[in-house]
Protein backbone atom coordinates (compact mmCIF):
# COMPACT_ATOMS: atom_id res chain seq x y z
CA UNK A 1 0.00 0.00 0.00
CA UNK A 2 1.27 3.28 -0.77
CA UNK A 3 2.08 5.79 2.03
CA UNK A 4 -0.32 9.00 2.28
CA UNK A 5 1.21 11.86 4.31
CA UNK A 6 -0.84 14.44 6.43
CA UNK A 7 1.95 16.87 7.54
CA UNK A 8 -1.23 18.02 9.83
CA UNK A 9 -0.65 14.87 11.66
CA UNK A 10 3.44 15.49 12.25
CA UNK A 11 3.71 15.44 16.00
CA UNK A 12 5.50 19.18 15.78
CA UNK A 13 2.29 20.71 13.95
CA UNK A 14 -0.36 18.91 15.59
CA UNK A 15 0.95 19.95 18.99
CA UNK A 16 1.59 23.50 17.51
CA UNK A 17 -2.49 23.56 16.79
CA UNK A 18 -3.23 22.22 19.62
CA UNK A 19 -1.30 25.10 21.87
CA UNK A 20 -2.46 27.68 20.01
CA UNK A 21 -6.05 26.40 19.32
CA UNK A 22 -5.91 26.01 23.70
CA UNK A 23 -5.26 29.66 23.79
CA UNK A 24 -7.55 31.13 21.32
CA UNK A 25 -10.01 29.52 23.80
CA UNK A 26 -9.10 32.82 26.20
CA UNK A 27 -10.28 34.68 23.18
CA UNK A 28 -13.41 36.58 24.95
CA UNK A 29 -11.48 37.15 28.18
CA UNK A 30 -8.95 38.74 26.37
CA UNK A 31 -10.89 40.59 24.22
CA UNK A 32 -12.74 41.84 27.29
CA UNK A 33 -10.12 43.06 28.91
CA UNK A 34 -8.27 44.64 26.04
CA UNK A 35 -11.21 46.31 24.48
CA UNK A 36 -12.56 47.67 27.60
CA UNK A 37 -11.90 51.74 28.03
CA UNK A 38 -11.38 51.40 24.82
CA UNK A 39 -13.74 53.70 22.21
CA UNK A 40 -16.49 51.86 20.97
CA UNK A 41 -16.12 52.86 17.32
CA UNK A 42 -13.46 50.62 16.33
CA UNK A 43 -14.19 51.35 12.90
CA UNK A 44 -12.94 54.85 13.37
CA UNK A 45 -9.29 53.65 14.98
CA UNK A 46 -6.36 53.25 12.39
CA UNK A 47 -5.69 49.34 11.23
CA UNK A 48 -2.48 49.54 13.09
CA UNK A 49 -3.97 50.53 16.55
CA UNK A 50 -6.25 47.70 16.41
CA UNK A 51 -3.09 45.27 15.49
CA UNK A 52 -1.18 46.58 18.56
CA UNK A 53 -4.25 46.57 20.91
CA UNK A 54 -5.09 43.17 19.66
CA UNK A 55 -1.88 41.54 20.00
CA UNK A 56 -3.14 38.80 22.32
CA UNK A 57 -6.16 37.58 20.53
CA UNK A 58 -5.81 34.65 18.39
CA UNK A 59 -8.80 35.17 16.22
CA UNK A 60 -8.50 31.45 14.85
CA UNK A 61 -10.09 29.98 12.00
CA UNK A 62 -12.21 26.92 13.55
CA UNK A 63 -10.29 23.35 13.56
CA UNK A 64 -13.32 22.43 10.84
CA UNK A 65 -12.92 25.47 9.53
CA UNK A 66 -9.05 24.72 8.95
CA UNK A 67 -9.46 21.40 8.02
CA UNK A 68 -11.76 22.83 5.28
CA UNK A 69 -9.12 24.71 3.80
CA UNK A 70 -6.53 21.73 4.03
CA UNK A 71 -8.66 19.55 1.67
CA UNK A 72 -9.29 22.57 -0.72
CA UNK A 73 -6.05 23.06 -1.32
CA UNK A 74 -4.81 19.90 -1.86
CA UNK A 75 -7.52 19.42 -4.27
CA UNK A 76 -6.94 22.35 -6.21
CA UNK A 77 -3.05 22.20 -5.88
CA UNK A 78 -2.55 26.13 -6.61
CA UNK A 79 1.08 27.77 -6.88
CA UNK A 80 0.34 30.62 -4.70
CA UNK A 81 -1.64 30.58 -1.63
CA UNK A 82 -2.59 34.39 -0.30
CA UNK A 83 -3.72 34.75 2.96
CA UNK A 84 -5.02 38.40 4.53
CA UNK A 85 -4.57 37.99 8.23
CA UNK A 86 -2.05 35.72 9.49
CA UNK A 87 -2.58 36.23 13.68
CA UNK A 88 -0.55 33.75 15.11
CA UNK A 89 -0.47 31.61 12.77
CA UNK A 90 -3.42 29.15 13.24
CA UNK A 91 -4.88 28.90 9.07
CA UNK A 92 -1.24 29.72 7.54
CA UNK A 93 -0.41 25.83 9.12
CA UNK A 94 -3.69 24.22 7.65
CA UNK A 95 -2.85 26.19 4.23
CA UNK A 96 1.18 25.49 4.56
CA UNK A 97 0.64 21.98 5.37
CA UNK A 98 -1.40 21.50 2.58
CA UNK A 99 1.09 23.15 0.10
CA UNK A 100 3.86 20.59 1.25
CA UNK A 101 1.39 17.28 1.04
CA UNK A 102 0.68 18.86 -2.86
CA UNK A 103 4.69 19.08 -3.19
CA UNK A 104 4.38 22.47 -4.67
CA UNK A 105 3.40 25.90 -3.95
CA UNK A 106 3.87 28.53 -1.51
CA UNK A 107 1.83 30.37 0.93
CA UNK A 108 2.18 34.02 1.55
CA UNK A 109 0.62 35.69 4.32
CA UNK A 110 0.34 39.16 5.59
CA UNK A 111 0.04 40.42 9.25
CA UNK A 112 -0.10 44.02 10.56
CA UNK A 113 0.88 43.16 14.13
CA UNK A 114 4.83 42.72 14.83
CA UNK A 115 4.31 40.70 17.79
CA UNK A 116 2.27 38.30 15.84
CA UNK A 117 3.79 38.03 13.61
CA UNK A 118 7.65 37.24 15.22
CA UNK A 119 5.25 34.51 17.19
CA UNK A 120 4.13 33.33 13.43
CA UNK A 121 7.70 33.15 12.15
CA UNK A 122 9.14 31.40 15.21
CA UNK A 123 6.09 28.03 14.82
CA UNK A 124 6.63 28.34 11.10
CA UNK A 125 9.83 27.29 11.75
CA UNK A 126 9.69 25.27 15.07
CA UNK A 127 7.23 23.08 12.45
CA UNK A 128 9.28 22.93 9.82
CA UNK A 129 6.87 24.87 7.55
CA UNK A 130 8.69 28.18 7.38
CA UNK A 131 10.21 27.07 4.08
CA UNK A 132 7.09 27.47 1.76
CA UNK A 133 5.64 30.23 4.47
CA UNK A 134 6.42 34.02 3.16
CA UNK A 135 5.34 36.57 6.45
CA UNK A 136 4.36 39.93 4.67
CA UNK A 137 4.45 42.30 7.65
CA UNK A 138 2.72 45.62 7.89
CA UNK A 139 -0.48 46.87 6.21
CA UNK A 140 -1.85 44.36 3.84
CA UNK A 141 -3.19 47.19 1.40
CA UNK A 142 0.82 48.27 0.79
CA UNK A 143 2.39 44.94 1.16
CA UNK A 144 0.03 42.92 -1.43
CA UNK A 145 -0.12 46.05 -3.71
CA UNK A 146 3.47 44.99 -4.39
CA UNK A 147 2.84 41.32 -5.47
CA UNK A 148 3.10 40.50 -8.93
CA UNK A 149 2.24 36.78 -9.07
CA UNK A 150 -0.93 35.23 -9.89
CA UNK A 151 -3.53 34.64 -6.48
CA UNK A 152 -4.50 30.86 -7.57
CA UNK A 153 -6.02 30.55 -3.90
CA UNK A 154 -7.07 33.45 -1.27
CA UNK A 155 -8.29 33.58 2.04
CA UNK A 156 -9.47 35.95 3.86
CA UNK A 157 -9.57 36.43 7.48
CA UNK A 158 -8.10 39.45 8.17
CA UNK A 159 -9.97 42.82 9.87
CA UNK A 160 -14.08 42.05 8.41
CA UNK A 161 -13.70 45.85 6.72
CA UNK A 162 -10.49 45.31 4.81
CA UNK A 163 -11.62 41.96 3.40
CA UNK A 164 -13.47 43.28 -0.12
CA UNK A 165 -10.43 46.40 -0.42
CA UNK A 166 -7.97 43.36 -0.15
CA UNK A 167 -10.46 41.07 -2.50
CA UNK A 168 -10.17 44.13 -5.26
CA UNK A 169 -6.59 45.13 -4.94
CA UNK A 170 -5.85 41.59 -5.54
CA UNK A 171 -8.70 41.08 -8.61
CA UNK A 172 -5.95 41.68 -11.09
CA UNK A 173 -4.19 38.54 -10.02
CA UNK A 174 -7.44 36.28 -10.20
CA UNK A 175 -7.97 33.61 -12.95
CA UNK A 176 -11.03 32.33 -13.69
CA UNK A 177 -11.67 29.04 -11.53
CA UNK A 178 -9.88 30.51 -8.42
CA UNK A 179 -11.44 30.14 -4.95
CA UNK A 180 -11.85 33.04 -2.92
CA UNK A 181 -12.69 32.40 0.78
CA UNK A 182 -13.60 34.40 3.50
CA UNK A 183 -14.22 33.74 7.70
CA UNK A 184 -16.71 34.56 9.46
CA UNK A 185 -19.93 35.24 7.46
CA UNK A 186 -21.64 36.24 11.07
CA UNK A 187 -19.53 39.18 11.30
CA UNK A 188 -21.60 42.70 10.36
CA UNK A 189 -18.06 44.34 9.19
CA UNK A 190 -18.18 41.50 6.63
CA UNK A 191 -21.42 42.80 5.26
CA UNK A 192 -19.91 44.72 2.23
CA UNK A 193 -17.75 42.04 1.14
CA UNK A 194 -20.45 39.59 1.27
CA UNK A 195 -22.59 41.65 -0.95
CA UNK A 196 -19.75 41.73 -3.33
CA UNK A 197 -19.42 38.51 -4.17
CA UNK A 198 -22.80 37.25 -3.80
CA UNK A 199 -23.98 39.27 -6.30
CA UNK A 200 -22.74 37.04 -9.55
CA UNK A 201 -22.42 40.72 -11.82
CA UNK A 202 -19.47 40.73 -9.96
CA UNK A 203 -17.33 37.54 -11.33
CA UNK A 204 -18.25 35.18 -8.44
CA UNK A 205 -20.52 32.13 -7.78
CA UNK A 206 -20.78 32.07 -4.25
CA UNK A 207 -21.73 29.66 -1.35
CA UNK A 208 -22.20 30.19 2.36
CA UNK A 209 -20.33 27.00 4.09
CA UNK A 210 -22.36 26.28 7.44
CA UNK A 211 -18.64 25.69 10.09
CA UNK A 212 -18.34 27.58 13.38
CA UNK A 213 -19.27 31.16 12.00
CA UNK A 214 -19.29 30.34 8.83
CA UNK A 215 -17.25 30.33 5.51
CA UNK A 216 -17.77 32.29 2.06
CA UNK A 217 -16.36 30.09 -0.29
CA UNK A 218 -16.63 31.91 -3.85
CA UNK A 219 -15.53 30.99 -7.21
CA UNK A 220 -14.64 33.71 -9.77
CA UNK A 221 -15.88 32.93 -12.89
Amino acid sequence: MPTHHNTLADPGVSAALTRMFEASARDDETAARVWSGRPHDRGAARAQELADAAQEIYMPVSADGGSLLYNLVRATKPANVVEFGTSYGISTLYLAAAVRDNGTGQVITTEMSRTKAAAARETFAATGLDDVITVLEGDALRTLAALRQPVDFLFLDGWKNLCLPVLQLLEPHIAPGTLVIADDVDLADLGPYLDYVRDTANGYQSVTFPVEDGLEISCRL
